[in-house]
């Protein structure tokens, strides 16, 4: 077989790459070793930029979206027995964020590509990526399940663990990289959200989350050891901690009831420089990882996508590889300051074990500048929604 861009991986990176390049007119083939059940029920994040939301209206796959998704427009940060939101529409007027599920997106998109006649191919084995050298006689290649895919490039978006940043010699690659020493414990429960906007919740119990993912069905996330298994936290539990971290404004009610997913999270911050090693192009996770509390995993996939579908266009357009050469470094820009973003609201927020007096009395400082400062809100803000494309 043969196609122009052979993708490694089908979620949210891999399929809208692959339907932009369809709307391109450049052929793919996305392999992807899950099963479409999995992909489709697999629950992520679920926050999305202002950017991330113009590029799938854009693409054609937004109509859902716009018609089932929760604009938000300002978050809530609360600490010290009291709420304090944080104006979107005040503060970066015209961008706001929706809520609407990753697995959400990836049924979109699934459809859009299958629609149109994609070439999106699930449970596929042993996939292994070939001749990606710079210079080499052969053009590279993606064996799986004893077949062979020629490709003119490859783009490995097939996450932290998948098989593409592998693939390129170790002593190519600089690695960034952050542990923390707890993770989020999430819920998904069918409940009513018991506030209309996100609440991030500043406690000396440690840090909660209270989301949602549609008007019936609400997410949650609590911070425990990094060494937590889920069987030692039965539901009444998890109700329990969230009421004594979130009900602690007055008025403040939790609506609490059945749930049904539960899981832990490690907290991470990774990044792998450069993105790219000869015709093999890194995108989302398989590049870097967020912690979750800047919500921008997902985001930062879309926007890799984008520059990499420019590249690809002038590439195959007239045979430029100027910014094919420049993917790299055109996204780590933007992946870099969602790293910062990410890791200052995680300290913001979250308490630390090995933490003094001191430390603490400058976390609540800070608090209190961001919510009484305009400026410093607008910098949470215009973070939080995305910064525009180019900037």
């Amino acid at each position: 077989m043969r196609t122009q861009v052979g993708i490694i991986g089908a979620g949210p990176a891999g399929l809208l790459l692959s339907h932009l390049l369809h709307l391109r007119g450049i052929s793919s083939v996305v392999l992807e070793k899950r099963s479409r059940d999995y992909i489709e029920r697999r629950v992520r994040a679920g926050v999305l930029e202002q950017g991330t939301v113009d590029t799938l209206v854009e693409a054609g796959v937004g109509e859902r979206m716009l018609r089932e998704g929760l604009p938000h427009h300002g978050i809530e940060l609360r600490y010290g027995g009291a709420g304090h939101r944080i104006p979107f529409e005040k503060l970066v007027p015209g961008r706001a964020i929706t809520v609407y599920g990753q697995q959400e997106v990836v049924k979109d998109l699934i459809a859009a590509r299958l629609a149109a006649g994609g070439d999106v191919r699930f449970e596929v084995e042993d996939v292994e990526v070939h001749s990606l050298e710079p210079g080499s006689d052969t053009g590279p290649y993606v064996t799986f399940g004893g077949e062979r895919l020629d490709c003119d490039v490859i783009a490995g978006c097939d996450g932290f663990h998948g098989v593409s940043r592998p693939s390129i010699p170790e002593d190519v690659l600089t690695v960034f990289e952050r542990e923390y020493p707890f993770a989020w414990l999430g819920i998904l429960a069918n409940v009513t959200p018991s506030s209309e906007e996100l609440i991030y919740a500043r406690t000396d119990r440690g840090f909660a989350l209270h989301s949602m993912r549609s008007p019936s069905v609400s997410r949650f996330y609590l911070q425990v050891p990094a060494d937590t298994r889920i069987e030692d936290w039965p539901d009444e539990r998890i109700w329990d901690e969230l009421r004594a971290r979130l009900e602690n404004v007055p008025g403040f009610s939790l609506t609490t009831g059945e749930i049904t997913e539960k899981g832990v999270t490690p907290m991470r911050s990774f990044v792998v420089e450069p993105m790219q090693y000869g015709r093999l192009y890194l995108a989302g996770d398989a590049a870097h990882i967020v912690p979750p509390t800047g919500a921008k995993g997902l985001n930062l996939a879309v926007a890799d996508v984008r520059v990499l579908t420019e590249a690809l266009a002038a590439y195959f357009s007239d045979g430029s590889t100027a910014l094919l050469d420049g993917y790299s470094e055109a996204c780590l820009k933007r992946v870099w300051r969602a790293q910062h973003f990410s890791w200052w609201m995680t300290t913001l927020l979250h308490t630390f074990e090995d933490e003094d007096a001191y430390g603490r009395r400058l976390q609540l400082s800070y608090l209190d500048y961001v919510t009484s400062s305009e400026a410093a809100a607008t910098t949470l803000a215009e973070n939080y929604v995305g910064l525009p494309y180019g900037s």
